[in-house]
């Protein structure tokens, strides 16, 4: 599943094609369709993928942000402004293009599910091959009540203390250390790979309960994910399963990742282990790890 800097990623190369263009209208897959019309809310959340189609249509994209692991595309129409929450699920994917045609790889071209003609010539196209993926349109960031819950960014100021404070809560105090970094109210934007990796840093095995960790350890271990999360953003993320960028680019982070889904360890070449840890295969030294 994509994770913080592979949102960014995307984020960033999306930005340039679609700020400041106007959707001039929606086409929905006939998947889509009916998976709806059987009862399931595949991709597009809340309503219709008719009345999302015709709702979003006219709107102007004023902005495009990230906000954990979630894209933002701000719209702005003669009546107000609203907002299209995005999600990219495990296999969702987004191309700016003129023909389908340009989208190289055949897995993403046999998944279209939802594409934007906007006004500048592109379509905006969004691929998902397991469709967990999603999108919303708002009036308001508040009217979609999970999305307040989520904790500051990392990158924040606030991140630090808030991640401290919950971590003297009852609730996580006996929990693995793992499933509490992992936990979106805790750190935002941190998934499976680089909660592997800072453990890894920090020599913590992934299974510590979070009350046997001291305050200057946990610091320590905050400072290590937010490492791994920049160093990931500037290597364009972590291509290991389906995640591409809008050029159908994979990024490079996988190369240097010292642990995550590695059968040795490459400090002390003790064949690694795994246990499952908040439903997440967790992979760790037991000879570093402790």
């Amino acid at each position: 599943m994509p994770e913080l800097p592979e949102v960014e990623g995307v984020v960033e190369s999306l930005r340039p094609f679609v700020v400041d263009q106007t959707i001039l209208s929606v086409q929905i897959s006939e998947q889509l369709l009916k998976s709806h019309q059987q009862g399931k809310q595949a991709i597009i959340k809340g309503e219709s993928p008719a009345d999302f189609a015709q709702q979003v249509t006219g709107y102007r994209i004023t902005a495009l942000t990230r906000r954990s692991k979630y894209m933002f595309f701000e719209l702005m129409d003669g009546e107000g402004a609203a907002l299209l929450v995005g999600h990219l699920g495990m296999t969702g994917a987004w191309f700016p293009v003129h023909e389908l045609s340009e989208i190289t790889e055949t897995k993403f071209r046999n998944h279209v599910h939802v594409i934007f003609q906007l006004s500048g010539g592109y379509s905006l196209v969004y691929s998902d091959i397991r469709r967990f993926g999603e999108m919303r349109l708002l009036n308001q960031v508040e009217d979609h009540p999970p999305l307040m819950l989520m904790a500051p960014e990392p990158f924040s100021e606030e991140g630090l203390p808030h991640y401290l404070a919950m971590a003297k809560l009852s609730k996580y105090k006996s929990k693995p250390i793992k499933a509490f970094i992992m936990d979106g109210h805790v750190i935002s934007g941190c998934g499976n790979i680089y909660a592997t990796e800072a453990l890894f840093r920090m020599k913590i095995h992934p299974n510590r309960q979070v009350s046997r960790i001291s305050e200057k350890s946990r610091i320590e271990l905050y400072k290590a994910i937010v490492e791994v999360l920049q160093e990931s953003i500037n290597r364009g993320g972590s291509s290991i399963s389906d995640y591409r960028n809008v050029n159908g680019g994979a990024g490079s982070m996988q190369h240097f990742l010292k642990m995550y889904g590695k059968k040795v360890c490459p400090v002390c070449e003790t064949p690694t282990k795994q246990l499952v840890i908040g439903g997440r295969t967790s992979t760790y030294c037991p000879n570093c790890q402790k």
